[in-house]
């Protein structure tokens, strides 16, 4: 039983370890960072603060990550199907929540 944890725990540490170097990326970057896959990040010219733009994108995805590691945490001591639920409502409901963040930092700093 506690393998089997530990080998979880692992593979989530793995899966969640990209996700926390593109937050740092992110946060270190000096130009402007992108959210969308396929999509063109803005110009410095097109923003006000880059500098807080990529730090509030970094943090976003730093959470994000940090939130998969959370619910795997907050889930085994009721098993590990609850453990997995929990990681996939993460998934999803992150998903979308970062997407609205993402169209809130563009408010905030894009220039008119």
């Amino acid at each position: 039983m506690t393998g089997e944890i530990i080998f979880s725990f692992v593979l989530v540490l793995i899966g969640t370890g990209p996700v926390f170097i593109l937050g740092i990326v992110q946060c270190r970057s000096k130009d402007p960072v992108g959210f969308w896959a396929g999509k063109k990040p803005p110009r410095k010219e097109e923003i006000t603060d880059v500098r807080a733009y990529n730090r509030k994108h970094g943090l976003m995805w730093i959470l994000y990550g940090a939130g998969f590691i959370g619910c795997f945490v907050c889930g085994q001591p009721f098993g590990g199907l609850t453990a997995a639920y929990l990681c996939v409502t993460e998934a999803i409901g992150g998903i979308f929540v970062m997407a609205a963040y993402h169209n809130k930092l563009n408010r905030m700093y894009y220039k008119e």
